[in-house]
């Protein structure tokens, strides 16, 4: 059991170590902490987003920076020094390689989740193939969401935190909207 008060120590020395631990917790997780989770080592009346704050102000001038993610944290290296990192720790291209066509189908669940496979019939014009759906939720690009309220009750899916992490999205918000994207050329009228 921690101590998660630190009575004994004067405040601006708790404040720190506080922020030190928010910061153990979110280098040694691969994914985004939620919330619940960073205010487990915390005192009771510690402000979690200001620590965050501290912490991600700390951190502005290093390679690595504090960013929300969906519903959690996470502390990842900043874009800059992605390919000095591939370079000298050989840890490869992390890119995500999906078709076009898986692409446009994540893209599709993204802006229109939570959706069925027939709802992404209707919009592609053509049954979308449930390997298809198998590939992105093998990547915890997506998941099954609730169960849709007509007659069979298909499943519907959903993006996972996992989808946010890949394309650097703090929540679904961040997807740039319809009309932007036909006026980039990116998407059909």
């Amino acid at each position: 059991m921690i101590d998660r008060e630190l009575a004994d120590l004067p405040p601006e020395l708790r404040w720190r170590k506080w922020m030190r631990r928010i910061e153990a917790v979110l280098f040694a997780s691969p994914r985004p902490v939620p919330r619940a989770d960073l205010a487990r080592v915390v005192g009771q009346g510690a402000a979690l987003d200001l620590l965050l704050d501290d912490l991600a102000a700390e951190l502005a001038d290093r390679p690595y920076e504090v960013v929300r993610v969906g519903e959690g944290w996470l502390l990842r290296t900043r874009p800059a020094y992605g390919a000095v990192i591939r370079a000298a720790a050989n840890v490869g291209d992390r890119k995500i390689d999906l078709s076009e066509r898986d692409l446009a189908v994540l893209a599709a669940i993204a802006y229109h989740q939570p959706v069925t496979r027939d709802g992404l019939a209707e919009i592609f014009g053509r049954e979308i193939s449930r390997d298809l759906i198998g590939r992105l939720a093998a990547r915890e690009l997506i998941a099954p969401g609730p169960r849709a309220p007509r007659r069979g009750a298909p499943y519907t899916y959903v993006t996972t935190p996992n989808f946010l992490v890949a394309f650097g999205l703090a929540d679904l918000r961040d997807l740039p909207d319809a009309e932007q994207l036909r006026d980039a050329g990116l998407a059909g009228s």
